[in-house]
Protein backbone atom coordinates (compact mmCIF):
# COMPACT_ATOMS: atom_id res chain seq x y z
CA UNK A 1 0.00 0.00 0.00
CA UNK A 2 2.88 2.45 0.87
CA UNK A 3 4.57 1.31 -2.27
CA UNK A 4 1.10 2.08 -4.10
CA UNK A 5 1.12 5.87 -2.47
CA UNK A 6 4.38 6.37 -3.39
CA UNK A 7 4.29 5.51 -6.68
CA UNK A 8 1.23 7.54 -7.36
CA UNK A 9 3.35 10.83 -5.61
CA UNK A 10 6.07 9.90 -8.08
CA UNK A 11 3.77 9.77 -11.06
CA UNK A 12 1.57 13.31 -9.78
CA UNK A 13 4.98 14.97 -9.46
CA UNK A 14 6.68 14.01 -12.88
CA UNK A 15 3.11 14.28 -14.42
CA UNK A 16 3.36 18.23 -13.10
CA UNK A 17 6.84 18.47 -14.02
CA UNK A 18 5.88 17.54 -17.57
CA UNK A 19 3.42 19.85 -17.72
CA UNK A 20 5.53 22.62 -15.94
CA UNK A 21 7.54 21.47 -19.10
CA UNK A 22 4.84 21.88 -21.60
CA UNK A 23 4.07 25.47 -20.88
CA UNK A 24 7.59 26.68 -20.29
CA UNK A 25 8.09 24.74 -24.06
CA UNK A 26 4.90 26.64 -25.30
CA UNK A 27 6.04 30.17 -23.92
CA UNK A 28 9.60 29.49 -25.56
CA UNK A 29 7.13 28.76 -28.95
CA UNK A 30 5.30 31.68 -28.60
CA UNK A 31 8.18 34.34 -28.28
CA UNK A 32 10.06 32.56 -30.92
CA UNK A 33 6.88 32.90 -32.68
CA UNK A 34 6.57 36.40 -31.94
CA UNK A 35 9.92 37.17 -33.14
CA UNK A 36 9.27 35.45 -35.90
CA UNK A 37 7.03 37.55 -36.93
CA UNK A 38 8.50 40.55 -36.17
CA UNK A 39 11.55 39.51 -38.57
CA UNK A 40 8.99 39.21 -41.24
CA UNK A 41 7.59 42.47 -41.10
CA UNK A 42 10.99 44.23 -40.82
CA UNK A 43 11.96 42.42 -43.85
CA UNK A 44 8.49 43.30 -45.85
CA UNK A 45 9.62 46.79 -44.88
CA UNK A 46 13.10 46.22 -46.10
CA UNK A 47 11.73 44.46 -49.49
CA UNK A 48 9.34 47.86 -49.62
CA UNK A 49 12.40 50.00 -48.98
CA UNK A 50 14.58 48.20 -51.73
CA UNK A 51 11.34 48.15 -54.05
CA UNK A 52 11.06 52.03 -53.94
CA UNK A 53 14.66 52.28 -54.65
CA UNK A 54 14.99 50.16 -57.31
CA UNK A 55 12.19 52.07 -59.03
CA UNK A 56 14.31 54.87 -58.59
CA UNK A 57 16.57 53.92 -59.85
CA UNK A 58 15.31 52.19 -63.17
CA UNK A 59 14.78 48.98 -60.98
CA UNK A 60 18.36 47.60 -62.82
CA UNK A 61 20.84 49.84 -62.62
CA UNK A 62 22.64 51.15 -66.13
CA UNK A 63 25.49 48.87 -66.41
CA UNK A 64 28.84 49.82 -68.00
CA UNK A 65 31.60 48.40 -69.09
CA UNK A 66 34.90 49.07 -70.77
CA UNK A 67 36.27 48.23 -73.81
CA UNK A 68 40.37 50.44 -74.25
CA UNK A 69 41.94 49.61 -77.36
CA UNK A 70 45.65 50.83 -77.82
CA UNK A 71 47.39 50.24 -81.16
CA UNK A 72 49.95 51.10 -83.56
CA UNK A 73 49.71 51.12 -86.86
CA UNK A 74 52.99 51.04 -89.55
CA UNK A 75 51.36 52.52 -93.12
CA UNK A 76 52.94 52.63 -96.61
CA UNK A 77 51.48 54.38 -99.80
CA UNK A 78 52.72 53.54 -103.22
CA UNK A 79 51.95 55.58 -106.14
CA UNK A 80 52.99 53.51 -108.71
CA UNK A 81 52.04 55.64 -111.59
CA UNK A 82 54.12 58.79 -110.00
CA UNK A 83 56.16 56.51 -108.18
CA UNK A 84 55.93 58.46 -105.14
CA UNK A 85 55.38 56.93 -101.69
CA UNK A 86 54.28 58.38 -98.03
CA UNK A 87 54.63 56.42 -95.34
CA UNK A 88 53.76 56.27 -90.85
CA UNK A 89 56.24 53.96 -89.81
CA UNK A 90 53.65 54.28 -85.66
CA UNK A 91 51.03 55.98 -85.83
CA UNK A 92 49.26 55.59 -82.40
CA UNK A 93 46.31 55.43 -81.02
CA UNK A 94 43.84 54.85 -78.09
CA UNK A 95 40.10 54.57 -78.28
CA UNK A 96 38.06 54.04 -75.46
CA UNK A 97 34.86 53.09 -75.58
CA UNK A 98 32.20 53.60 -72.47
CA UNK A 99 29.34 51.02 -73.08
CA UNK A 100 25.63 51.50 -71.09
CA UNK A 101 23.00 49.52 -71.28
CA UNK A 102 19.95 49.62 -69.00
CA UNK A 103 16.18 47.47 -68.82
CA UNK A 104 13.82 49.26 -66.48
CA UNK A 105 11.18 46.84 -67.22
CA UNK A 106 10.09 43.80 -69.36
CA UNK A 107 10.43 44.48 -73.04
CA UNK A 108 12.46 48.11 -72.61
CA UNK A 109 16.33 48.45 -73.18
CA UNK A 110 18.99 50.87 -73.61
CA UNK A 111 22.09 50.82 -75.07
CA UNK A 112 24.41 53.36 -75.45
CA UNK A 113 28.39 53.87 -75.99
CA UNK A 114 30.80 56.90 -75.44
CA UNK A 115 33.82 57.14 -77.65
CA UNK A 116 37.26 58.70 -77.25
CA UNK A 117 39.14 57.66 -80.44
CA UNK A 118 42.72 59.89 -80.44
CA UNK A 119 46.11 59.60 -81.99
CA UNK A 120 48.81 59.81 -79.14
CA UNK A 121 49.73 63.79 -78.93
CA UNK A 122 46.42 64.93 -80.94
CA UNK A 123 45.28 68.33 -80.93
CA UNK A 124 42.30 68.78 -78.20
CA UNK A 125 39.88 69.50 -80.73
CA UNK A 126 39.99 69.04 -84.47
CA UNK A 127 38.06 70.70 -87.13
CA UNK A 128 39.06 68.98 -90.44
CA UNK A 129 35.98 68.84 -92.68
CA UNK A 130 36.29 65.62 -93.63
CA UNK A 131 36.08 64.16 -90.00
CA UNK A 132 32.21 63.62 -90.43
CA UNK A 133 29.26 62.74 -88.29
CA UNK A 134 28.97 59.50 -89.80
CA UNK A 135 33.21 58.66 -88.89
CA UNK A 136 33.62 60.93 -85.62
CA UNK A 137 34.28 57.90 -83.03
CA UNK A 138 35.18 55.53 -85.92
CA UNK A 139 38.77 57.76 -86.67
CA UNK A 140 41.19 58.44 -84.76
CA UNK A 141 41.52 62.28 -84.43
CA UNK A 142 41.61 64.46 -81.46
CA UNK A 143 40.56 63.02 -77.12
CA UNK A 144 36.78 64.93 -77.42
CA UNK A 145 34.31 62.03 -75.83
CA UNK A 146 31.37 61.93 -78.90
CA UNK A 147 27.79 59.45 -78.82
CA UNK A 148 28.54 56.95 -80.68
CA UNK A 149 25.68 54.99 -80.03
CA UNK A 150 22.57 55.97 -77.96
CA UNK A 151 18.94 53.96 -78.37
CA UNK A 152 16.29 52.24 -77.20
CA UNK A 153 14.36 48.87 -78.39
CA UNK A 154 10.56 48.68 -77.21
CA UNK A 155 9.59 45.01 -77.94
CA UNK A 156 6.34 43.66 -77.67
CA UNK A 157 3.66 41.37 -79.44
CA UNK A 158 0.78 42.89 -81.72
CA UNK A 159 -1.78 39.87 -82.76
CA UNK A 160 1.00 37.19 -82.07
CA UNK A 161 3.26 39.11 -84.57
CA UNK A 162 6.22 40.10 -82.04
CA UNK A 163 7.35 43.38 -83.23
CA UNK A 164 10.41 45.93 -81.85
CA UNK A 165 10.43 49.95 -82.29
CA UNK A 166 13.67 51.59 -82.13
CA UNK A 167 15.35 55.36 -81.88
CA UNK A 168 18.44 56.85 -81.53
CA UNK A 169 21.85 56.68 -82.83
CA UNK A 170 22.37 53.43 -84.54
CA UNK A 171 25.25 50.05 -84.17
CA UNK A 172 25.52 50.72 -87.47
CA UNK A 173 29.48 49.99 -87.30
CA UNK A 174 31.25 46.65 -87.98
CA UNK A 175 28.33 44.76 -88.74
CA UNK A 176 28.03 40.93 -90.17
CA UNK A 177 31.11 39.47 -91.05
CA UNK A 178 33.31 42.59 -90.04
CA UNK A 179 33.35 41.63 -86.67
CA UNK A 180 35.40 39.13 -87.22
CA UNK A 181 38.48 41.62 -88.34
CA UNK A 182 37.19 43.82 -85.55
CA UNK A 183 37.94 41.31 -83.19
CA UNK A 184 34.55 41.46 -81.86
CA UNK A 185 32.07 38.60 -80.49
CA UNK A 186 29.26 40.42 -81.70
CA UNK A 187 28.20 42.12 -84.97
CA UNK A 188 26.42 44.97 -85.49
CA UNK A 189 23.55 45.60 -86.99
CA UNK A 190 23.94 46.01 -90.71
CA UNK A 191 25.47 44.35 -93.59
CA UNK A 192 29.58 45.60 -92.77
CA UNK A 193 29.72 45.27 -96.97
CA UNK A 194 27.21 48.23 -98.32
CA UNK A 195 27.12 50.19 -94.45
CA UNK A 196 29.78 51.01 -92.07
CA UNK A 197 29.19 54.38 -91.07
CA UNK A 198 27.66 56.31 -87.47
CA UNK A 199 23.79 56.48 -88.30
CA UNK A 200 20.49 58.00 -86.40
CA UNK A 201 17.76 56.38 -87.34
CA UNK A 202 14.12 55.04 -86.39
CA UNK A 203 13.81 51.42 -86.45
CA UNK A 204 10.74 49.05 -86.78
CA UNK A 205 11.77 45.18 -86.53
CA UNK A 206 9.25 41.94 -87.41
CA UNK A 207 9.97 38.44 -86.22
CA UNK A 208 9.85 35.93 -88.60
CA UNK A 209 11.28 33.09 -86.75
CA UNK A 210 8.17 31.58 -85.99
CA UNK A 211 8.31 30.10 -89.41
CA UNK A 212 12.08 30.65 -90.17
CA UNK A 213 14.86 29.25 -87.87
CA UNK A 214 16.01 33.26 -87.06
CA UNK A 215 13.89 34.94 -89.43
CA UNK A 216 13.47 38.72 -89.27
CA UNK A 217 13.67 42.15 -90.99
CA UNK A 218 14.41 45.63 -89.93
CA UNK A 219 12.47 48.93 -91.46
CA UNK A 220 14.99 51.61 -90.73
CA UNK A 221 14.29 55.30 -91.75
CA UNK A 222 17.48 58.01 -90.83
CA UNK A 223 19.39 60.87 -91.83
CA UNK A 224 23.18 60.69 -92.74
CA UNK A 225 24.00 64.41 -93.84
CA UNK A 226 22.34 67.29 -92.79
CA UNK A 227 22.26 70.66 -95.24
CA UNK A 228 22.64 73.78 -94.39
CA UNK A 229 18.94 74.47 -92.83
CA UNK A 230 20.49 72.99 -89.23
CA UNK A 231 22.77 75.76 -88.78
CA UNK A 232 22.44 76.90 -85.20
CA UNK A 233 22.73 80.50 -85.88
CA UNK A 234 20.13 80.46 -88.75
CA UNK A 235 20.39 82.14 -92.17
CA UNK A 236 23.08 84.99 -91.21
CA UNK A 237 22.53 86.33 -94.71
CA UNK A 238 18.94 87.73 -93.88
CA UNK A 239 16.69 87.09 -90.94
CA UNK A 240 17.85 85.51 -87.87
CA UNK A 241 16.06 82.25 -88.42
CA UNK A 242 17.88 79.35 -86.36
CA UNK A 243 17.32 75.50 -87.86
CA UNK A 244 15.72 76.97 -91.16
CA UNK A 245 16.32 78.30 -94.44
CA UNK A 246 14.98 80.70 -96.81
CA UNK A 247 13.09 78.77 -99.33
CA UNK A 248 13.32 75.42 -97.49
CA UNK A 249 15.81 72.74 -97.17
CA UNK A 250 18.20 73.75 -100.22
CA UNK A 251 21.20 76.16 -100.12
CA UNK A 252 20.33 78.07 -102.78
CA UNK A 253 24.31 78.43 -103.82
CA UNK A 254 25.43 75.00 -102.79
CA UNK A 255 22.58 73.08 -103.34
CA UNK A 256 23.12 71.24 -99.88
CA UNK A 257 20.39 70.01 -98.64
CA UNK A 258 19.47 66.64 -95.90
CA UNK A 259 20.33 63.34 -97.05
CA UNK A 260 18.21 60.71 -95.85
CA UNK A 261 18.18 56.73 -96.19
CA UNK A 262 15.58 53.93 -95.96
CA UNK A 263 17.15 50.45 -94.82
CA UNK A 264 16.11 46.97 -94.82
CA UNK A 265 17.98 44.39 -93.71
CA UNK A 266 17.40 40.83 -91.96
CA UNK A 267 17.94 37.72 -91.56
CA UNK A 268 16.71 35.35 -94.51
CA UNK A 269 17.91 31.95 -92.16
CA UNK A 270 20.07 30.93 -89.26
CA UNK A 271 19.82 27.85 -87.34
CA UNK A 272 23.18 28.46 -85.91
CA UNK A 273 25.84 26.99 -88.30
CA UNK A 274 24.19 28.27 -91.31
CA UNK A 275 23.53 32.12 -91.56
CA UNK A 276 22.03 33.95 -94.51
CA UNK A 277 21.40 37.77 -94.26
CA UNK A 278 20.36 40.90 -97.09
CA UNK A 279 20.40 44.15 -96.92
CA UNK A 280 19.28 46.48 -99.37
CA UNK A 281 19.71 50.21 -98.57
CA UNK A 282 18.37 53.12 -100.86
CA UNK A 283 19.72 57.03 -100.39
CA UNK A 284 17.76 59.78 -100.72
CA UNK A 285 19.49 62.80 -102.78
CA UNK A 286 22.72 61.73 -102.37
CA UNK A 287 25.61 63.69 -103.12
CA UNK A 288 26.88 64.54 -106.84
CA UNK A 289 27.98 67.35 -109.53
CA UNK A 290 25.18 69.66 -111.04
CA UNK A 291 26.45 70.32 -114.39
CA UNK A 292 25.13 73.75 -114.21
CA UNK A 293 27.65 75.73 -112.59
CA UNK A 294 30.27 72.36 -111.70
CA UNK A 295 28.50 72.69 -108.51
CA UNK A 296 29.69 69.44 -106.11
CA UNK A 297 28.02 67.65 -103.80
CA UNK A 298 24.57 68.98 -104.65
CA UNK A 299 21.21 66.69 -104.28
CA UNK A 300 22.13 64.25 -107.60
CA UNK A 301 19.97 61.84 -107.35
CA UNK A 302 19.78 58.48 -105.53
CA UNK A 303 21.51 55.31 -105.03
CA UNK A 304 20.62 51.80 -104.27
CA UNK A 305 22.63 49.21 -102.63
CA UNK A 306 22.43 45.71 -102.27
CA UNK A 307 24.32 42.60 -100.37
CA UNK A 308 24.00 38.74 -99.43
CA UNK A 309 25.72 37.10 -97.00
CA UNK A 310 26.75 33.24 -96.28
CA UNK A 311 28.61 32.61 -92.98
CA UNK A 312 28.85 28.87 -92.17
CA UNK A 313 29.84 28.32 -88.84
CA UNK A 314 31.42 24.69 -88.36
CA UNK A 315 32.34 23.04 -91.37
CA UNK A 316 30.63 19.38 -91.21
CA UNK A 317 28.91 17.72 -88.62
CA UNK A 318 31.33 17.03 -85.59
CA UNK A 319 34.08 15.61 -88.53
CA UNK A 320 36.84 17.04 -86.08
CA UNK A 321 37.86 19.96 -83.28
CA UNK A 322 39.30 21.71 -85.70
CA UNK A 323 36.65 21.96 -88.39
CA UNK A 324 33.75 22.62 -85.74
CA UNK A 325 35.74 25.97 -84.77
CA UNK A 326 35.74 27.12 -88.38
CA UNK A 327 34.02 29.71 -90.38
CA UNK A 328 33.70 30.58 -93.50
CA UNK A 329 31.90 33.77 -95.33
CA UNK A 330 30.91 34.55 -98.81
CA UNK A 331 29.33 38.02 -99.61
CA UNK A 332 28.21 39.94 -102.72
CA UNK A 333 26.88 43.32 -102.96
CA UNK A 334 25.78 45.59 -106.15
CA UNK A 335 25.80 49.75 -105.90
CA UNK A 336 23.66 51.57 -108.24
CA UNK A 337 23.65 55.74 -108.65
CA UNK A 338 21.13 57.58 -111.04
CA UNK A 339 21.83 60.89 -111.13
CA UNK A 340 18.86 63.44 -112.08
CA UNK A 341 18.63 65.52 -115.25
CA UNK A 342 21.12 68.61 -115.45
CA UNK A 343 23.29 66.11 -112.73
CA UNK A 344 26.03 63.57 -112.96
CA UNK A 345 27.04 60.69 -110.18
CA UNK A 346 30.73 59.43 -110.58
CA UNK A 347 31.22 61.21 -113.72
CA UNK A 348 28.04 59.77 -115.21
CA UNK A 349 26.59 61.32 -118.02
CA UNK A 350 23.80 63.94 -117.48
CA UNK A 351 20.91 62.44 -116.05
CA UNK A 352 22.79 58.76 -116.52
CA UNK A 353 23.76 56.10 -113.72
CA UNK A 354 26.66 53.74 -112.60
CA UNK A 355 26.86 50.70 -111.00
CA UNK A 356 29.04 48.33 -109.42
CA UNK A 357 29.80 45.29 -107.64
CA UNK A 358 31.69 43.52 -104.98
CA UNK A 359 32.55 39.86 -103.71
CA UNK A 360 34.01 39.25 -100.51
CA UNK A 361 35.40 35.88 -98.72
CA UNK A 362 37.11 35.05 -95.42
CA UNK A 363 38.09 31.85 -93.87
CA UNK A 364 38.43 32.00 -89.50
CA UNK A 365 40.59 29.35 -88.37
CA UNK A 366 41.87 27.78 -84.66
CA UNK A 367 45.62 29.11 -84.42
CA UNK A 368 46.25 25.89 -83.11
CA UNK A 369 48.51 27.74 -80.15
CA UNK A 370 46.16 29.34 -77.83
CA UNK A 371 43.05 28.54 -76.52
CA UNK A 372 40.91 30.78 -77.89
CA UNK A 373 42.97 32.59 -80.76
CA UNK A 374 41.91 32.68 -84.27
CA UNK A 375 43.72 32.93 -87.28
CA UNK A 376 41.51 34.76 -90.07
CA UNK A 377 42.48 35.69 -94.07
CA UNK A 378 39.95 37.90 -95.96
CA UNK A 379 40.02 38.91 -99.58
CA UNK A 380 38.08 42.07 -101.06
CA UNK A 381 37.41 42.47 -104.94
CA UNK A 382 35.20 45.51 -106.36
CA UNK A 383 34.96 47.15 -109.95
CA UNK A 384 35.43 50.26 -111.27
CA UNK A 385 32.16 52.01 -109.87
CA UNK A 386 31.64 50.06 -106.73
CA UNK A 387 30.95 52.47 -104.37
CA UNK A 388 29.49 51.74 -100.69
CA UNK A 389 28.62 53.58 -97.88
CA UNK A 390 31.76 52.38 -96.08
CA UNK A 391 33.16 55.41 -93.95
CA UNK A 392 33.35 54.73 -90.79
CA UNK A 393 35.78 51.46 -91.45
CA UNK A 394 38.23 51.25 -88.92
CA UNK A 395 41.06 50.52 -91.02
CA UNK A 396 43.81 53.31 -90.98
CA UNK A 397 44.68 53.27 -94.80
CA UNK A 398 40.98 53.54 -95.33
CA UNK A 399 38.07 51.46 -96.25
CA UNK A 400 39.50 48.02 -97.74
CA UNK A 401 35.94 46.97 -98.29
CA UNK A 402 35.29 49.99 -100.86
CA UNK A 403 38.23 48.95 -102.80
CA UNK A 404 38.11 49.29 -105.94
CA UNK A 405 40.48 46.70 -106.80
CA UNK A 406 41.84 43.78 -104.57
CA UNK A 407 42.38 43.55 -100.93
CA UNK A 408 44.14 41.11 -99.18
CA UNK A 409 44.26 40.84 -95.10
CA UNK A 410 45.51 38.53 -92.36
CA UNK A 411 45.01 38.65 -88.63
CA UNK A 412 45.39 36.84 -85.36
CA UNK A 413 43.36 37.13 -82.75
CA UNK A 414 44.63 36.25 -79.36
CA UNK A 415 44.26 36.79 -75.38
CA UNK A 416 47.02 38.39 -74.63
CA UNK A 417 48.83 36.45 -71.41
CA UNK A 418 46.07 34.09 -71.78
CA UNK A 419 43.30 36.55 -70.30
CA UNK A 420 40.15 36.64 -71.98
CA UNK A 421 39.84 40.13 -70.78
CA UNK A 422 42.95 41.28 -72.84
CA UNK A 423 42.40 40.42 -76.31
CA UNK A 424 44.78 41.79 -78.68
CA UNK A 425 45.39 41.64 -82.41
CA UNK A 426 48.00 41.42 -85.17
CA UNK A 427 46.79 42.63 -88.66
CA UNK A 428 48.13 43.15 -92.07
CA UNK A 429 46.08 44.33 -94.91
CA UNK A 430 47.28 45.18 -98.43
CA UNK A 431 44.95 46.78 -100.80
CA UNK A 432 45.44 47.08 -104.36
CA UNK A 433 43.11 50.33 -106.43
CA UNK A 434 42.78 49.82 -109.81
CA UNK A 435 40.80 53.02 -109.85
CA UNK A 436 40.16 55.95 -107.11
CA UNK A 437 39.98 54.85 -104.16
CA UNK A 438 36.77 55.87 -102.48
CA UNK A 439 37.77 56.86 -98.85
CA UNK A 440 34.41 59.28 -98.56
CA UNK A 441 31.55 60.69 -99.83
CA UNK A 442 32.64 62.20 -103.53
CA UNK A 443 29.78 61.35 -105.56
CA UNK A 444 31.16 63.97 -107.65
CA UNK A 445 34.40 62.42 -108.53
CA UNK A 446 34.86 60.18 -111.48
CA UNK A 447 36.84 56.91 -110.64
CA UNK A 448 39.86 56.93 -113.19
CA UNK A 449 42.23 54.36 -113.66
CA UNK A 450 45.16 54.45 -111.05
CA UNK A 451 47.86 51.87 -109.52
CA UNK A 452 47.87 52.94 -105.94
CA UNK A 453 48.74 50.39 -103.20
CA UNK A 454 48.33 50.73 -99.62
CA UNK A 455 49.15 48.66 -96.31
CA UNK A 456 49.07 48.80 -92.91
CA UNK A 457 50.28 46.37 -90.64
CA UNK A 458 48.20 47.17 -86.93
CA UNK A 459 49.34 45.69 -83.96
CA UNK A 460 46.56 46.19 -80.94
CA UNK A 461 45.81 45.50 -77.17
CA UNK A 462 42.44 46.05 -75.59
CA UNK A 463 40.90 45.96 -72.02
CA UNK A 464 37.59 44.44 -72.17
CA UNK A 465 35.19 44.14 -69.27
Amino acid sequence: MRKTLLSTAVLSLFAGALAADDASMQAEIDALMQKVQKLEQQQKRTNKKLSQVNAQSANDNVKFGLDFRNAVDVIDYRNNDADTYATNPSLLTSRLYLTMGAAPTEGLTFQGKLAVYSTWGSHLYVTDPALKDWAASSKASDTVMRIKEAYFVYSDELGGQPVSVSVGRRPSTNGFLANYRENEADPGSPLAHITNMEVNGAMVRLDWSRFIDGAYTKFVFGRAHSGEMQDVYGDVSGARMPYALSGGDVNTTLEDTSVDFFVMPGNAYDDGQYHVMYQWAHIFNTKGMKLDGNIPKAASGSADLFSVGLKVSGIGEEISDFLDETTLFVSGAYTHYDAKNGYTLLGSADGGSRSGSSVWAGIIIPDMLTERGRLGFEYNHGSKYWTPMNWAEDTAIGSKLAVRGNAYEAYWNFDLFGVKYLPSQIRYTYVQHDYTPNINCAGWVAPVKTDITATDLRLAVTYRY
